[in-house]
């Protein structure tokens, strides 16, 4: 039996771990900071533009410039917890974060409110990968999709919480004064993490890349499994990443809302996505208990909402009313959000544990790159439609059309119950005969 597979069944025997819901909690604060940092821009959009004077395209760069060095700085840090403990990796990420809000409190640039963001970015674009190599250290595969589930409502909870208080501190403050507010909160974390924070005790990275047999990174990468996750994760995230940056313009801008109303309605799609993240995490994992195959279990269950919510957001500019407009647009992002509960696990299941740091931060990293190209694509387009809720339209029809294809490949490529198989020649894991046979469909 590999070193991984060892850690599992240790896992079953130990049950859970003592401290691993503590961590869980203190990684979900994590990623609540981390979506709080990221929604402020877009909430502080209107009073953003108006102040520093920018176009519909400058703001939209504002917007994209966020995953500059996403991407790089998510690979770099990934094959770095490959070797280094994820605490100190994770803690290191906080302190960046926090200090990267603090110039954003007096009178500043474009210039400097951009490399400002530039240099957050790099600091959380390997935030949620490292997040989970740090959990999976903690749970055997088979728990890992509710952790995940977790994990990934933090990005969730940390609009629907962070929302209200920084939209009440820039109506009655200064959008200035929301970023400080980051800064400090950021702080807190960190000394929280400092004081509880620790390493999970089922896997000892060093230990294992020693020991354990390696599968070489181009046949990880280009396996079908590790495509799949890539391409639907990447239509997934082009609308979270338009709802970071353009939902609450929208809102204002283009329906005609005011500040205030704003802060509320721009929680709305979080609020159901995190529904629809709880629900993905806790079916799957009841699933995977019945014997279903992980194809079915995750890969279905993650693609098809994507494919749902595409044609449900296709339908926004064929409909009447600011209400129904709202509600198509918050049903159809919010599906998106199950395919973040599954992928995780699916690479989980065929990457070694010594290489599974890098290979998430390499998924990571392949699908935020729709965080640089949707909300430039938005602000092209409005800036060159005859008029701005017209502009909208278009942006979030090519929205949908990104999802239901993504949303297609991934139900094509997804099948990690069979990956490791094909990646290490061992035999495939065994399904229930009726289960198997649906799997094949």
């Amino acid at each position: 039996m590999s070193a991984q597979g060892t850690a599992a069944v240790a896992g079953k025997t130990m049950g859970t771990p003592k401290g691993a819901w503590t961590v869980t909690f203190l990684l979900f604060l994590f990623m609540l900071v981390n979506f709080a940092d990221k929604i402020v821009v877009g909430l502080a959009g209107v009073p953003i533009m108006a102040d520093l004077n920018l176009q519909p395209e400058q703001f939209g760069l504002l917007g994209s410039s966020f995953f500059f060095l996403f991407s790089i700085s998510a690979i770099v840090v990934g094959f770095i917890v490959n070797k280094v403990p994820t605490r100190w990796v994770l803690l290191a990420l906080a302190v960046v974060w926090a200090l990267a809000q603090f110039p954003m409190v007096g009178t500043v640039s474009f210039t400097t409110f951009l490399i400002c963001r530039i240099v957050l970015g790099a600091g959380e674009g390997p935030a949620f990968s490292v997040a989970a190599h740090a959990i999976y250290k903690w749970f055997p595969d088979e728990k890992r999709t509710l952790p995940t589930a977790i994990l990934s409502q933090g990005s969730a909870f940390g609009v629907i919480l962070a929302v209200p208080a920084l939209n009440w501190i820039i109506v009655n403050h200064s959008w200035h004064y929301a970023f400080g507010a980051l800064g400090v909160v950021g702080l807190m974390w960190v000394c929280a993490w400092l004081a509880f924070g620790q390493e999970g005790p089922l896997e000892d990275t060093q230990a294992l890349a020693a020991t354990q047999p390696k599968i070489p990174y181009l046949r990880l990468l280009t396996s079908r499994t590790f495509l799949g996750c890539v391409i639907a994760t990447f239509g997934a995230y082009w609308a979270l990443s338009l709802g970071l940056t353009w939902f609450t313009p929208f809102i204002v801008k283009g329906l005609g809302f005011t500040q205030s109303q704003a802060g509320f309605v721009s929680i709305l799609p979080w609020v159901f996505g995190a529904t629809i993240v709880i629900l993905t995490g806790w079916i799957s994992q009841v699933m995977n208990a019945r014997g279903y195959t992980t194809r079915i279990s995750r890969g279905v269950l993650g693609s098809v909402p994507l494919i749902i919510g595409g044609l449900i957001l296709a339908t926004m500019p064929h409909v009447q009313g600011a209400g129904l407009q709202i509600a198509l647009l918050v049903v159809g992002s919010g599906l998106c959000g199950a395919i973040y509960v599954v992928c995780p696990p699916m690479l989980g299941e065929f990457t070694p544990t010594s290489q599974r740091g890098a290979i998430l931060a390499i998924y990571g990293a392949l699908y935020t790159l729709s965080g640089i190209i949707a909300p430039n694509v938005m602000g092209a387009v409005i800036q060159r439609s005859g008029s701005m809720l017209d502009g909208y339209m278009t942006g979030f029809t090519i929205n949908a059309a990104v999802m239901v294809g993504s949303g297609l490949l991934g139900l094509l490529l997804l099948w990690p119950n069979t990956e490791r198989a094909r990646l290490t020649g061992s035999e495939a894991p065994q399904a229930a005969p009726l289960k198997s046979a649906v799997s094949a469909t």
